[in-house]
Order: structure tokens, then C-alpha cells, then sequence
């Protein structure tokens, strides 16, 4: 089976049949849009974290020092929730996203 022939095996209606597998599903790979965190004017008041579906914002000694890209679907919520507005989506490319 090729490559563009994948999806053929998806169950019916896309759920998983290993609970607690999605650790290791790169969920990211199905965005169009990527977060991108301009660190020096976030407040670390962790809404983001709070909020991300995806348990993609990282977090060490109480900051946010990353994204998950692996994990993130790009659901835009974070910057919808950021009230420093220091989170924006750009097109997913190859290098794109993450923290600036």
C-alpha cells in the first residue's frame, strides 16, 4: 500500500484501539496553522496551558518554555485566550512555529 494509500487504515469513524496511545500519535501532523510564542512578552499566566487541548505548551519552574509540535493540532485556542496577545498562528512550514 502506498503512502497516499494510509488513511485506508483508520477505523471507521477514526478512533484509536489502544487506549492511551496518543503520546505517541505526532497529532500535529494534521494542522495547517502553528503557534508561534513571542516568550519576552508573555506574562507565563498559564491560561494557554490551561486551555490547549492538547496539552502542548511546556512548562519548567512555573514558565512556559515551549510547544509541543508533535501534539499541537493548531486549534488556535491559545491565542484566542492570551490576554497579552503574544501567541499567533502562521501557515505550518517546515521550521515554523514554536517559541521566538
Amino acid at each position: 500500500m502506498g503512502k497516499r494509500e494510509l488513511w485506508k487504515q483508520i477505523p471507521t469513524g477514526g478512533y484509536s484501539e489502544q487506549p492511551g496511545s496518543t503520546s505517541s500519535v505526532r497529532t500535529g501532523d494534521w494542522r495547517s496553522e502553528v503557534p508561534v510564542l513571542e516568550i519576552e512578552r508573555c506574562t507565563h499566566c498559564m491560561i494557554c496551558w490551561i486551555d490547549c487541548p492538547d496539552a502542548s505548551f511546556q512548562v519548567a519552574e512555573s514558565k512556559l518554555v515551549g510547544i509541543d509540535l508533535d501534539h499541537c493540532k493548531g486549534c488556535g485556542i491559545c491565542v484566542e485566550v492570551c490576554p497579552t496577545k503574544c501567541i499567533e498562528m502562521v501557515p505550518d512550514t517546515p521550521g515554523a512555529g514554536g517559541v521566538k
